[in-house]
């Protein structure tokens, strides 16, 4: 995958130790719309399951994420989805 993606996976592993972690590159869907970049790696998804998120709530599990990759936020990435999840939800 490309450097974006390589640092969001690296940045989420840092922060939070998941035990899952799926991070998909949805840029293609997006060609042509806001924000899309020629290059893709604009639109992820991101699915983490970690036990940093037991106990907090879905705008904080979110805040969290938003927080390790702000510097993605704030540049290259226009999107991100996030389903942060305790040990054990689904």
């Amino acid at each position: 995958m490309g450097a974006i993606f390589d640092a969001i996976q690296t940045k989420l592993t840092d922060a939070f130790a998941p035990i899952r972690l799926e991070v998909e590159d949805d840029s293609a869907r997006h060609a042509g719309h806001a924000g899309a970049r020629p290059g893709g790696e604009s639109h992820f998804n991101v699915t983490i399951e970690a036990a940093a998120f037991a106990g907090q709530g879905k705008v904080a599990r979110q805040r969290m994420v938003y927080r390790a990759l702000s510097e993605e936020l704030a540049g290259p990435v226009h999107a991100l989805s996030v389903k942060a999840l305790a040990p054990g939800e689904a």
